[in-house]
C-alpha cells in the first residue's frame, strides 16, 4: 500500500488556505516528498505527518515557490536528532542554489547530500522501495516531473505448493522469484505462483507546459498528479506566456495517457475556487479531482482472480 497526500498544493504565493508546491509518498515506513514550498513543514505538522521518516526531497524545479520550504524542513528533521542521510534530487546545475539555502541551517546532526541528475532525458533510481524515473518538462528553466512505480511480486498460492509436499522453509525462496533444488526435487517459481501483477504507478508533473515526454512518462499510472495553473480556458495565452497549463490540458493529457485518476494542484493564487472551474477538466476526463492541502489517497494492489 502507498499513501499520497498532497502537502501543498499553492502556486507562486502561499495563500490563507493554501500552501505551496509540495507531495508526499509514504511506503513501508519511509517518505518521499516531492518539492518543498513555504509552508511546507506547517502542512506537514497541521497532518500529523512525520518529517523525520523522508528520506529523499525530489526537487522540480528551483524557482522560490518550490524551494524556499527547505531550510525549515531541514531544521526541524534535525531537532528531532535525525542521524540517517536525507538526500535532495535536482535538475543539472542547480545544486548550488541548494546549497545555498541550506547556509542557513548551519550544523544539522544527519548528512543532506544533494544529487543532480539530467533534465533532457529520463534516469532511474529507487527510494523507500519504490523504482522513481525523472522526466523532463517545459517551464522557463530546467524542470522535472517524477513517476513512482511498486514492483508487485505475483502472489504465492500455498494450495499449490501443498499439493506438490513443498518443505514450508522453501515458500520464502520461491516467492522471491528463484528456483531450489531439495532431495534431489528441483522446485521452481512457476510452480507455486500466480500470475504477473500490474506494478502502482503515481506520477506527478508541475510547472510546465503540455509535451510528449509527459504523456509517454505517465502512461498507466493510477494515479496522475498534474498542475492546473488555470481553469478558465479564455486564460490559454496567460498559460503559454507562463509556460503553466490549464485544466483541461491536463484532462487531455490524463485521458490520452490511460491514466485511472487525475488530481489538480498548482493553482494560480487568483484561483480562489478551483471547482468552479472542474467541469470543463471532467468533460474530457471525468475522474479529475480538485486538489486540496492534506488531501490523502491510498492506493492498495488489485485483487486478482486466478
Amino acid at each position: 500500500m502507498i499513501n499520497v497526500t498532497l502537502i501543498g498544493t499553492g502556486g507562486m504565493i502561499p495563500t490563507p488556505n493554501r500552501f505551496l508546491s509540495s507531495c508526499l509518498i509514504e511506503y513501508n515506513g519511509k517518505s518521499v516528498l516531492i518539492d518543498c514550498g513555504e509552508g511546507t513543514q506547517i502542512s506537514l505538522s497541521k497532518g500529523k505527518i512525520s518529517m523525520n521518516k523522508i528520506d529523499a526531497i525530489l526537487i522540480t524545479h528551483c524557482h522560490a515557490d518550490h524551494v524556499t520550504g527547505l531550510p525549515g524542513l531541514l531544521l526541524t528533521v534535525g531537532n528531532s536528532m535525525r542521524t540517517e542521510p536525507v538526500y535532495i534530487i535536482v535538475p543539472k546545475g542547480f545544486a548550488n542554489i541548494i546549497n545555498s539555502l541550506l547556509i542557513v541551517c548551519g550544523f544539522l546532526p544527519y548528512e543532506v547530500r544533494i544529487v543532480e541528475i539530467s533534465e533532457n532525458k529520463q534516469q532511474q533510481f529507487e527510494f523507500i522501495g519504490l523504482n522513481i524515473t525523472s522526466f523532463p518538462l517545459r517551464h522557463h528553466i530546467s524542470c522535472l516531473g517524477y513517476s513512482f512505480e511498486l514492483i508487485l511480486k505475483p502472489r504465492f498460492l500455498p494450495e499449490k505448493a501443498e499439493k506438490l509436499n513443498i518443505p514450508l522453509n522453501l515458500w520464502k525462496i520461491l516467492h522471491n522469484g528463484n528456483s531450489v533444488t531439495h532431495e534431489n526435487s528441483m522446485y521452481t517459481p512457476d510452480m507455486v505462483l500466480g500470475k504477473s501483477r500490474k506494478p502502482i504507478k503515481i506520477s506527478f508533473a508541475t510547472d510546465t507546459r503540455p509535451v510528449k515526454s509527459i504523456n509517454e512518462a505517465v502512461a498507466n499510472s493510477d494515479l496522475f498528479i498534474c498542475e492546473g495553473m488555470y481553469g478558465d480556458d479564455e486564460l490559454y495565452d496567460n498559460a503559454v506566456e507562463k509556460k503553466h497549463m490549464l485544466f483541461s490540458e491536463a484532462a487531455l493529457i490524463a485521458k490520452d495517457s490511460n491514466v485511472k485518476e487525475l488530481w489538480l494542484t498548482h493553482y494560480s493564487p487568483s484561483l480562489v475556487n478551483p471547482e468552479q472551474f472542474l467541469e470543463q477538466a471532467k468533460k474530457i476526463f471525468p475522474n479529475t479531482v480538485a486538489g486540496y492541502d492534506l488531501m490523502t489517497k491510498k492506493i492498495i494492489p488489485e485483487s486478482e482472480e486466478e
